[in-house]
């Protein structure tokens, strides 16, 4: 929602949010912002341009065009006018804020030895905004169950950008870690120990080690952590039943997963994927899977109403597709 991230904008910006409708207001997902071109604004339900008065617009010759100076004091802002010590999160191509939200930065880069080493010269900017929904995952939550261990199953996420990967972990942490399993078979189960590796600051959106969002009683963060580095750094250090990492990716990381399966955690990770083709076509995801480190894959999808997943064995993902099984559920927004 627009209040979570206001704080950050210039006042001249800051204005013509105000101005929009509340409802744009309260689905608020995303702000584009690009130096002297149209203010852009997303939701789940399709993405707008904004007038100079904060109304919707389908076209984008009469929208707001926020300004050289506007874009400097944003950067200002969110880099808390230090643009040396984001040194790290420009390298990378976006900063996350207080709460979560992560702010997508574009401009010139800036190469050494033919490596990205930061951004500047920074014209355009995504604020991504963050979205707890308790409860996002109750109606996949059953179909991920591992009855015989009493915990989940191994589960890859998978979906585009934006399709409420982030927000459906994040409520499996809490879910798993408090004993709230969704199934009246499980009604007897324990909670379990969940570690959290928040590379990003976006599952738990922690300020100063501590999280802001509700992630469940038993569950513990790396926060602003390299996953690799950090599911070692779990296993060593707080003994998790379940560990949960975002947008898996790296040789490193699938090197990790292994570990991590082999010692008999749960691991639940996302991956961005159309589908498990498509996953499995990208060389790291496809070696994890192979290797058998994930039991179970949910393929989430938004539409109207919110998320719908599919979700099946990934060992039988090929061999019997008509037995993928569709699951919903209500909500939505937030990152993924």
């Amino acid at each position: 929602m627009l209040r979570g991230v206001q704080h950050l904008l210039p006042a001249e910006l800051a204005e013509v949010m105000g101005l929009m409708p509340e409802r744009l207001k309260n689905e608020l997902e995303e702000i584009r912002i690009r130096e002297c071109r149209p203010l852009e604004i997303g939701t789940s339900r399709g993405f707008w341009f904004l007038s100079p008065k904060g109304q919707p617009l389908d076209r984008p010759e009469e929208a707001y065009k926020p300004s050289t100076d506007i874009c400097r004091k944003l950067l200002e802002r969110v880099t808390n006018h230090s643009l040396y010590a984001m040194e790290e999160e420009l390298r990378r191509g976006y900063i996350t804020v207080a709460g979560g939200h992560r702010i997508g930065l574009a401009g010139r880069t800036v190469l050494e030895g033919g490596i990205v080493r930061g951004i500047r010269d920074i014209a355009a900017f995504n604020v991504r905004i963050a979205r707890e929904v308790v409860g996002a995952s109750s109606g996949l939550l059953p179909k991920l169950l591992d009855h015989k261990r009493q915990t989940l199953l191994s589960t890859l996420v998978i979906a585009p950008p934006q399709q409420g990967k982030t927000t459906l972990v994040r409520d499996l942490a809490r879910a798993a870690s408090s004993g709230a399993w969704a199934h009246p078979s499980a009604a007897g189960w324990p909670g379990r120990k969940v570690g959290i590796i928040d590379e990003r600051s976006e599952i738990a959106a922690c300020i100063r080690g501590v999280p802001t969002f509700d992630v469940g009683p038993r569950t513990d963060v790396l926060d602003a952590c390299p996953k690799a580095e950090g599911m070692m750094m779990m296993l060593r250090s707080m003994s998790p039943e379940i560990m949960i990492v975002d947008e898996i990716g790296r040789e490193e990381d699938a090197a990790a997963i292994l570990d991590a399966s082999h010692a008999g955690v749960a691991v639940i990770a996302t991956a961005h994927a159309l589908d498990l083709e498509d996953a499995r076509a990208r060389p790291v995801i496809g070696k994890l899977l192979d290797a058998g480190a994930f039991q179970i894959c949910a393929q989430l999808q938004r539409n109207g109403s919110g998320l719908a997943g599919l979700v099946f064995p990934v060992a039988s993902a090929y061999r019997a597709p008509a037995a993928r099984e569709p699951t919903s559920r209500k909500g939505g927004g937030g990152l993924g």
